[in-house]
């Protein structure tokens, strides 16, 4: 009673009282704060065993990273950081590209302007690379699956371009799914590549396997080598204004809900 914990739980975080098993519940680390608890399991474990337990990321491999400026995104910059030499190529619009650049992209790419596929073929020495993320779906699963090196992994964790804008859109829904990757097996023998797929709301029952990957990450925190990016942090009475800054794109990091207002705006408010 009274510890301070990171909760994990498919939905209904958004209130100020939850109840969740005591499974899902993890010691929040010494000098953390509750923004950054709030910012760091989804998106690290997220980040984590795609890398790792799918990935294999070894020294000296690349890396595709979609939505870099975003939560998995960030998350999975911080760490390829912690293996030697690995080539990072992120997509993001082009006004997060400095930040990109100072957290630690090798090549980061304006996909609204550019074919992110091309750039990687004209940059990367064998026009391919090591390992791609793709929390997109639809065609660019395809193109992402051509990127691979021989022994290349693609993990899908994601279909965001089901959402074009406020408002659901069936008819990027129809093209998403009509471009949707399918590949057999057989057809997998003959390119010696991998196509994994990762949705951690599923892992409710594996609590040995993602309490020993928090493990890892309060690990990595407590040695500095992993922080949560903190785009912004709203009250829930501006929760809209919260959604508008994701749906709007315009986050480097975790967007953050809170009960109340911070206090220091609460004290502008009251002089």
């Amino acid at each position: 009673v009274g510890d301070k914990v990171m909760v994990l739980a498919r939905s209904g975080l958004w209130q100020e009282v939850v109840n969740v098993p005591v499974s899902q519940t993890f010691p929040m680390p010494e000098g953390m704060s509750f923004e950054e608890a709030a910012a760091l399991l989804v998106n690290y474990i997220t980040a984590y065993m795609i890398l790792f337990d799918f990935g294999n990321l070894r020294p000296n491999q690349s890396v595709l990273i979609h939505m870099a400026a975003g939560g998995v995104g960030t998350a999975a910059i911080q760490l390829c950081k912690t293996v030697e030499n690995v080539t990072i190529f992120g997509t993001a619009s082009a006004s997060k590209h400095e930040s990109l650049k100072e957290s630690g992209v090798t090549h980061p790419i304006d996909y609204r302007t550019m074919d992110y596929a091309e750039e990687v073929r004209k940059i990367s020495p064998k026009g391919s690379v090591d390992v791609v993320l793709d929390p997109l779906g639809g065609s660019d699963t395809s193109k992402g699956f051509n990127l691979l090196k021989p022994m290349g992994k693609l993990i899908t964790y994601g279909v965001a371009n089901l959402l074009t804008g406020q408002k659901k859109n069936l008819v990027a829904m129809a093209k998403t799914w009509w471009n949707q990757f399918s590949i057999n097996a057989l057809q997998l023998l003959h390119h010696n590549k991998a196509v994994c797929g990762y949705h951690l709301g599923y892992m409710d029952e594996e609590f040995e396997l993602v309490g020993g990957v928090v493990a890892k990450l309060v690990n990595l925190y407590n040695q500095g080598k992993i922080k949560p990016k903190i785009d912004s942090v709203w009250p829930f009475d501006q929760v809209a204004d919260a959604m508008r800054q994701m749906q709007e794109k315009k986050n480097v990091g975790k967007v953050i809900l809170v009960p109340e207002a911070p206090k220091e705006e609460s004290k502008k408010e009251e002089n």
